[in-house]
Order: structure tokens, then C-alpha cells, then sequence
């Protein structure tokens, strides 16, 4: 028997599936003009013509399994495909089946043939089966599955190629939609976007299209919100609906749905945030975007617009921004407390950007001060380092000055803000401050560790892979493990975990699989080393095995109840297949 068919009746034997009765969901209302549907339907109709009065039919199901089209070639075979459910509507996954082509094919990912006696349920065994996962040749993502079926007869490697012939004519489809959907979308957007610089976004399923306006204060997950609200529109041009972000701001959509030649390609929206004056300027304009940023601040308005190069609309991350771009602007003494990895220093070269500064901030470490002929003397650090407008001095790890040099550094740093240098210390907690630098900071400021601020994920994801280079991009299946994750190095430990994702990727775009095993679990206690090895390892065996569990206990030699109990109690959690 082959090793798909033999790893499909274990897991069938598994999940006690019945081998005598074929009881399937049904679900008779679905999506007739998606685009899988559309794209098979030509295909089939060519096939349905050549199988006239033969024994044969063929299939197409979604990722899913369920059943969207089936065309027969004689009447004997479409009554026994009714009688065992496999018609439009009913659900053929192996999780309720058990072994059979569509099931194998949408579990395993691959080809497959499954022969008579190889079925799992005996009423399937007087049929042979062919299947092949339908793929989106753009992003690829497995869409459905193509099945052919007939009575029992040696035609394994007919059946196979046939269906392999129509599964690439789909996706040839399939591409050829996509590719008219995005000259529709890309059309619309240019014809929007040349008379004007509001905000506008073009939505796809493939694509998203977003002017310097509109990227500059949406993240991926407000991309999905406003898509959610568009598909409420359709064809409603003049409709307005205000839709609220992730980070608490409220916007002013106006929807248009883009159609193509190949149908429904996405959707335009202008945009008009709501939170921000009529005379204020729009994200993207230069550099009166930072000032106008600045007074909004001290009005206490609360737009999220994120400093240069930064990412993220959190509401406590803006609160920080702003903090951070005023005093920069007005030189005012700032203290950064937050853990360490957030983005203090990195907060703070932002906001002395912001101000045209020609000078990077020069950073001396209370601990290590690093400076020339400084030693080990943080106030010598101090006094040593460039002083005047248009500089900023960053001190970091307030907290380790000792009480033998505190008055010799307060007094190194009210010399620098004299003269006109913006003055930043930085410290892990604001108590931590010794007593005689505390007036030194005028104004204090917190800034959130990355797992108080989960929203900005995607947006930080695309920061942190643009700096990185090399057009790396990253699978939308990656971000539910990262949110998993409590990142206990913040910020710098996520783009660590990119860095090292990206160099050791195996395709275009990073993928779940290219993550390190601790992304995989969430337990929620320190694991020893000899823990963190076993888990480390569990983790490699699933990736390895695609999920199969059954596949990585064999591989490990141990027993797929020790899997599932490993997996409890290290908290992993795998992406499901399909």
C-alpha cells in the first residue's frame, strides 16, 4: 500500500471514522460565482463533453472539502455518487470520510489515486479515485481539489495525469482572473488617485493598492475591517459608513466596487479620518506633517500617525510618539522608562529626525559608557560628547549611575541642555532613577512592551522585513503564532526572530515552518534546557511532517498519544494544514 494511503487509514482508524455508512455535513447555500467556481466551470464543461456515456466524473471541491461541482458521464455512476453524498453541497474531507482522493489530496497537499479496496468507507470501494490540490499560482495557497472518479478498473496512471491536465488548466484560469482583476484594480486606483492626495485604498483578494495618504495610518488589520465593511456595500457608490481602526480612530469611507472582465475584482475606497482639523495636512506631505503633528499634540488631539520610520497606531504607542516628537521640538528633558528591546533609543532618533536635525543622536551607556578617553565615567562620557542645537545626547540605563557619580552627571547633563542639546535618558523603570538626576527630566513617558501592543504586529512585520531587505515578504499564516507569542524581548527580539526567518526561508516569503520552535508553543513557564531541547525537537518533527502527527511520532519513535500530551503540555500549537 502506499505510504499516503497507509498514513490516511491510520488517521481515519484515528479519528473513528465509520467504514459502513457515509455521513457527511451538507451545506446547500454556497458562493456559485467564486472564483474557483468560475475557473473550474469551463474546464468541466470541456471534460463533461469528452466523458459523455463514459464511467467516469469528475469533481471539484474547495480547501475545505466541500463539493462545488460534479459532472457524470452516465446515469449508474451519478446514482452511486448520490447515494454516498458526493454531490454539490456535502463535505468530502478525510475528517469525515475518512480515505478517499479529495481527502488525501486537500490533507497531504499533493497528488494522489486511491483504488477501490484503498477507501477507507467500504460503500466507497467499488469506485477508483484520482485528486490534485488546486492551487493560487500568485500567492500559493491550495484553493480546492480537483477528483476524478469511475468504477474499478487499472487506469491508475491515466486517472492521475487527466486530472493533473485539469488541475492546470483551473489554476491557468485562476490566474488569468487574477490578472484582470488587478488591471481593473490598478486602473481604478490610478484614475482616483491622479486628482487628488486623499486617501485612498484599493482592495483585492490578491492585492492591496494604498496611496502615501492612506499607508500611513492603516496596518494590515485595518486593511481586513474596512474590506469587511466594503463587501457590506457593493454596488452603492454614493454610501458613506464611518468605520472604527484597531487603533481607536474613527474613518469616513466611500466604497466603489471595481469590476473586470473576469467579474468582481475588489473594491476602492477614498477615505476621510475623521479625528483630524480641516486645515491640517495629510499624512505623507513632508516635513509639515511632523509639525502639524507636533501642535495636535499639544491640543491633545490623538490621531495615530507613527514617526519616520517607525510603525504602529496603539494608542499608547502614539501617546509616546507624540510625547517624544513635542520635547524634541521644544528641547525639553525627556525620560524613556519601558522594558528593555521597545524601541526607546530607536523612539527617540525619530523624533530628533523629525526636527531636521543634520546630527544622530550620540548614546552614552550609564553602564558601559564607550566614549574615547571616557573610561568607565559616564559624567566624563557626557561632558566628552558633541553639545549644542540641532544635537540630542541619549542616556541609557539611568538607573545603573552610581551614587558616587549622579551629582557629576546631573550636572553634565543641565550643561548640555543649556546649550540647546535635547537631553534623553532612558532606564527599564522610573523608579529606578537615583535621586539626584530626577530633575534633570522635565517630563517622563512610558513606552509599551510589544505584547501590550498586539495590533501593530502586521505593521511592525513590514518595518522590520523592509529593513531587513531583500523583498522579503511574509505569509499572512506567519501572525497568529507571533501574536501567540508574549515577546519578552519586545521589539527587538521580534526582528531577531525576522532576521534569522528570512535567512533561513526556503521560498519567496517567509513561512510558518521558517519560524524557531519556541514561536510554535505558548507555555506559560521557563522551560530547562533539556525541556527546551525536547520541545525544540517535537516542534522540528511536526513542521517536518506537515502537522501529521501520526508521521512524527514514528519519526521520533514514540507514540502519537506522548505527541498530543507533549503538545498539551508545552503549550504548541501548529497552523492547521489545507
Amino acid at each position: 500500500m502506499p505510504e499516503g494511503i497507509l498514513n490516511s487509514w491510520q488517521r481515519s482508524k484515528y479519528l473513528g471514522i465509520g467504514t459502513d455508512e457515509v455521513v457527511v455535513p451538507y451545506q446547500p447555500d454556497y458562493d456559485r460565482e467564486s472564483r474557483l467556481v468560475r475557473a473550474a466551470t469551463p474546464v468541466l464543461d470541456r471534460l463533461e463533453q469528452a466523458l459523455t456515456g463514459s464511467d467516469a466524473s469528475v469533481i471539484v471541491t474547495d480547501r475545505n472539502g466541500w463539493v462545488r461541482d460534479r459532472r457524470v458521464g452516465e446515469k449508474r455512476l451519478s446514482a452511486h455518487l448520490d447515494r454516498v453524498h458526493l454531490a454539490p453541497g456535502f463535505n468530502y474531507a478525510e475528517q469525515f470520510v475518512g480515505t478517499n482522493g479529495i481527502g488525501v489530496a486537500l490533507e497531504e497537499r499533493r497528488p494522489n489515486v486511491v483504488l477501490g479496496t484503498e477507501h477507507f468507507n467500504e460503500r466507497l470501494q467499488s469506485v477508483s479515485c484520482a485528486a490534485a490540490p488546486i492551487r493560487n499560482t500568485v500567492t500559493g495557497r491550495v484553493e480546492g481539489a480537483m477528483n476524478l472518479t469511475c468504477w474499478n478498473g487499472p487506469a491508475r496512471l491515466l486517472m492521475a495525469a487527466l486530472v493533473q491536465e485539469a488541475v492546470d488548466d483551473i489554476e491557468r484560469v485562476m490566474y488569468e482572473f487574477s490578472s484582470a482583476h488587478q488591471r481593473a484594480l490598478l486602473e481604478a486606483f490610478q484614475q482616483v488617485t491622479h486628482y487628488g492626495d486623499r486617501p485612498v485604498l484599493c482592495l483585492g483578494q490578491d492585492l492591496v493598492l494604498a496611496n502615501t495618504a492612506a499607508s500611513a495610518r492603516l496596518t494590515g488589520d485595518d486593511h481586513r475591517l474596512l474590506h469587511e465593511a466594503a463587501a457590506e456595500f457593493g454596488h452603492a457608490p454614493r454610501t458613506r459608513r464611518e468605520v472604527r481602526l484597531t487603533g481607536g480612530e474613527s474613518v469616513m469611507m466611500r466604497c466603489r466596487q471595481v469590476d473586470s472582465s473576469a467579474g468582481a475584482a475588489g473594491y476602492l475606497l477614498e477615505l476621510a479620518f475623521t479625528d483630524r482639523p480641516a486645515d491640517a495636512p495629510g499624512p505623507g506631505t513632508g516635513s509639515r506633517t511632523g509639525t502639524r503633528h507636533g501642535s495636535r499634540a499639544e491640543g491633545g488631539a490623538a490621531g495615530p500617525r507613527p514617526l519616520p520610520g517607525l510603525a504602529g497606531t496603539d494608542p499608547a504607542w502614539n501617546s509616546v510618539s507624540r510625547t517624544a516628537a513635542r520635547c524634541a521640538r521644544d528641547r525639553t528633558p525627556l525620560l524613556l522608562h519601558g522594558e528593555t528591546g521597545t524601541g526607546k533609543a530607536t523612539l527617540v532618533r525619530a523624533a530628533h529626525a523629525l526636527t531636521g536635525a543634520a546630527w544622530a543622536p550620540v548614546v552614552v551607556d550609564a553602564a558601559a559608557p564607550g566614549l574615547p578617553h571616557a573610561g568607565h565615567d559616564p559624567a566624563a562620557a557626557l561632558r566628552a560628547a558633541p553639545a549644542g542645537p540641532g544635537r540630542a545626547l541619549i542616556l541609557r540605563n539611568v538607573d545603573d549611575v552610581g551614587p558616587e557619580d549622579a551629582a557629576a552627571v546631573a550636572e553634565a547633563l543641565d550643561t548640555a541642555a543649556a546649550r540647546g542639546t535635547w537631553v534623553v535618558g532612558t532606564v527599564q523603570r522610573a523608579p529606578g532613577v537615583p535621586e539626584p538626576l530626577r530633575h534633570c527630566f522635565l517630563e517622563a513617558a512610558a513606552v509599551p512592551a510589544l505584547r501590550h501592543r498586539l495590533t501593530d504586529l502586521p505593521a511592525l512585520v513590514d518595518c522590520l522585513l523592509r529593513r531587513i531587505g531583500g523583498g522579503v515578504g511574509c505569509a499572512p499564516e506567519v501572525l497568529p503564532p507571533l501574536r501567540r507569542h508574549d515577546w519578552p524581548g519586545n521589539v527587538r527580539e521580534l526582528s531577531l526572530v525576522l532576521s534569522k526567518a528570512a535567512a533561513a526561508r526556503r521560498t519567496y516569503r517567509i513561512e510558518v515552518g521558517d519560524l524557531p520552535p519556541s514561536l510554535h508553543s505558548a507555555g506559560g513557564r521557563s522551560l530547562s534546557v533539556w525541556e527546551a531541547s525536547e520541545r525544540d525537537t517535537l516542534v522540528q518533527a511536526l513542521l517536518e511532517a506537515d502537522g501529521n502527527k501520526l508521521l512524527a511520532a514514528q519519526r521520533l519513535g514514540i507514540s502519537r498519544t506522548t505527541i498530543y500530551r507533549k503538545m498539551r503540555a508545552y503549550g504548541i500549537t501548529l497552523p492547521a494544514r489545507g
